[in-house]
């Protein structure tokens, strides 16, 4: 079972988690290694051991830049953006069906599967797609020239906020084998909440905040910003991020029986008479 051991300091959540499996060795602080959950750092220190290790170090030389420019081209900021949203709604997913099955029998999820989806969400959506984009980039934007989107921001960093508040307590609660039978109750209805908050907060994001700050910034400074953002993905993780996050998903959906899109297949409608 995965143990760890977060750490905040500075007002800045700086995660510092040690898992490990038995009989395994601790791995090198890749960007696959934060999204896969073996191995979580803070941002700064996973800096430093890609700057530090031979294979990142040659990962990105010169000709691997040109080509990372090349591929940010061929991707908008604003479409960056919205598909890394697909991953985290893909997390969403996860919560949901589990919640159903927590209900009907406590012992039917393993922890393990919902502390790696709750992983994920806070190393790719909170501490990079959150703070590392949005936070520094678009909300900041539509603060300096006033639209009707800018009236969300104020409402969309505060549910930044609540869902590292329930992403700490999904965290907390996922350390053993199973969610204690006490906490159940009150654990299916944080993954609820946090459903249903953040379905509505990346679709105002995708239909309006998205769109408003791209008329804001204008189209030069478009382009800039879609290498910039492929520039931080590739600093903060090491490597390609929306890649080894949609890897990671299709692991935990597949560990969890949700891989299958035919089973959301919705029944037929009742027949009018």
């Amino acid at each position: 079972m995965l143990n760890q051991d977060l750490v905040y300091r500075s007002g800045e959540s700086i995660i510092k988690e040690h898992f490990y499996r038995e009989g395994e060795k601790h791995l090198n602080h890749t960007r696959r290694q934060l999204i896969t959950g073996l191995s979580v750092a803070g941002a700064s220190a996973i800096l430093i051991g890609c700057r530090n290790n031979p294979a990142s170090t040659s990962a990105t030389n010169k000709s691997d830049e040109q080509s990372s420019a090349e591929a940010a081209a061929d991707v908008t900021a604003t479409e960056d953006l919205m598909r890394e949203h697909g991953i985290l709604r893909r997390a969403l997913l996860v919560y949901q069906e589990t919640a159903v099955k927590l209900k009907q029998d406590p012992n039917s999820v393993p922890a393990d599967a919902l502390e790696k989806t709750a992983q994920l969400f806070r190393a790719f959506g909170e501490e990079y797609h959150e703070k590392k984009l949005e936070e520094a980039y678009i909300f900041p934007a539509l603060k300096k020239q006033q639209n009707p989107a800018t009236a969300y921001v104020d409402i969309l960093l505060a549910q930044h906020s609540r869902g590292t508040e329930i992403t700490d307590y999904l965290l907390s609660k996922t350390r053993g084998d199973k969610i204690p039978s006490a906490d159940v109750g009150p654990f299916v209805g944080a993954l609820e909440s946090f459903v249903r908050m953040y379905e509505h907060h990346a679709a105002i994001e995708d239909t309006l905040v998205f769109p408003a700050w791209k008329s804001v910034i204008g189209e030069k400074e478009m382009d800039e910003l879609s290498a910039k953002f492929e520039e931080i993905e590739e600093e903060f993780f090491g490597e390609d991020g929306f890649e080894s996050a949609r890897q990671r998903m299709t692991e935990i959906e597949q560990s969890l029986g949700l891989s299958d899109l035919a089973m959301f297949t919705a029944p037929e409608p009742p027949k009018q008479k």
